[in-house]
């Protein structure tokens, strides 16, 4: 963009700040935001300026991955003195709230990682606290922003599947309970159900539930039922789920969501079925760039690839687009963000009721052995 005497306008910087410092902020976030301050796509440029975690070793490590970058004792410190555009906030669940509280009342944006809280009370009051504050406030769903899932989204605008009559997503990973993004000794609180609110269906389920209305332009889940197993690690959360549901319009949904899962197997693919064709995703879900994607067509069942971009990770698009809507809030042609926060909090209600009368599948039965059947 130029000004009127043709020299370049001086690009709009987005102060960013980083409440939680573990292994996705250090390892998706910060790369993405990183990448982004890189692109030469325009719009609001990422800087982070500071970060607080509750371990000052690990704030003190991502803040050296970046000059400039400060570290602060907490999170009232941080807002007070260094004054962010926006707090990314990667803490446990439990934690969310009074972080995202703090920043929206200091006047920040706010990103806040999925779930939006461990429980429905602490989720509504999160929400409500960002409506007062009036600051521009977001799920951190990456997986909105994945080029393949915009792509996806492409064409079932287009029409090219004819109808759409169901979405297939299977998530799943391994995460034993002593689990290490490094192999470093790691508080794995996913496993602790005080702290993340649930298992594998409160953590991977949210991304399949969001990216359903996005990919279909806005025709969300509204109905879902879910079973829960704890079938293979020996902690008190679920380590897997299969859930069923539907959306407003009608497409059927079904989600399969698993700890239990070793990463060595297939184990991420999404499909939209339509009655003209069908879209497969496959090692699209998930944080990194890549994957593939293609289009089976009903009538001749020719594979067609569907191009998109592989090398751009979607945390670099989410963190540029949430710069440029936070750096805009209230000025008269501002962006703004396309998913309300209060919608997010809808399809986290429908998650927790669908979770809160599922039950985990009886054992199979022990076989008798011959000295009991003499009883």
């Amino acid at each position: 963009m130029n000004t009127s005497d043709g020299r370049a306008a001086p690009a709009t910087v987005c102060r960013w700040a980083v409440a939680g410092c573990g292994w996705v902020a250090r390892d998706h976030f910060l790369p993405g935001l990183l990448a982004a301050a890189d692109s030469r796509t325009g719009g609001a440029v990422p800087r982070l300026v500071a970060v607080t975690d509750t371990d000052p070793a690990a704030a003190a490590r991502l803040a050296a991955r970046v000059p400039g970058a400060r570290t602060a004792t907490d999170l009232p410190a941080l807002l007070a003195v260094h004054r962010p555009d926006a707090v990314y906030v990667a803490t446990p669940n439990h934690a969310h709230r009074p972080a995202v509280t703090a920043a929206a009342a200091a006047g920040a944006a706010v990103l806040c990682e999925k779930p939006l809280a461990a429980g429905l009370a602490d989720a509504e009051r999160l929400v409500a606290a960002c409506h007062r504050a009036g600051v521009p406030a977001a799920t951190a769903y990456d997986q909105r922003f994945h080029p393949a899932h915009r792509a996806v989204r492409e064409v079932t605008a287009s029409g090219a599947l004819g109808t759409i009559t169901a979405v297939r997503i299977t998530y799943c990973c391994w995460l034993p309970p002593a689990w290490s993004p490094d192999g470093r000794p790691y508080d794995n609180w996913r496993a602790d159900p005080a702290r993340a609110g649930g298992g594998a269906a409160l953590d991977l389920a949210p991304h399949g539930l969001d990216l359903v209305g996005v990919l279909l332009g806005g025709d969300d889940v509204t109905e879902l039922t879910a079973l829960v197993q704890h079938r293979v690690h020996p902690y008190p959360v679920d380590d897997g789920a299969v859930l069923a549901g539907r959306t407003g319009g009608g497409v059927l949904v079904c989600l399969h969501v698993a700890y239990n899962t070793p990463d060595t197997l297939p184990r991420r693919r999404l499909e939209v079925v339509g009655t003209l064709g069908q879209l497969t995703a496959v090692d699209t879900l998930g944080q990194d760039a890549g994957g593939r994607l293609w289009l089976t067509d009903a009538q001749t069942t020719r594979r067609v690839p569907v191009p998109f971009d592989t090398g751009t990770s979607p945390f670099a698009v989410q963190v540029r687009e949430f710069s440029a809507a936070a750096v805009s809030a209230g000025r008269p042609v501002g962006r703004a963000w396309p998913w309300p926060l209060h919608r997010d909090l809808t399809l986290h209600r429908l998650l927790l009721e669908a979770l809160s009368p599922a039950r985990p599948a009886p054992p199979p039965p022990v076989p008798s052995t011959v000295e009991e059947g003499r009883r």
